[in-house]
């Protein structure tokens, strides 16, 4: 299994995180092939790692 170092990692948290404590979620850039993505509200949660193909087409079928 292939280790990434998030340390420096910028994270962005979803446009539909509500910011109330709600289901929310960030995703860091910069990482070829993969979009890690994480809880936001804990900044030290588990990271996903999803394969960049199955993450835009994710997007792609929640209208983003």
């Amino acid at each position: 299994m292939r280790e990434y170092d998030l340390t420096t990692a910028h994270w962005r948290k979803s446009s539909y995180s509500d910011g109330n404590g709600g289901n929310c979620v960030e995703v860091a850039d910069g990482v070829p092939g993969t979009v890690p993505v994480r809880d936001s509200k804990l900044a030290e949660s588990p990271v996903v790692l999803v394969g960049a193909a199955a993450w835009a087409e994710f997007i792609r079928h929640n209208g983003r």
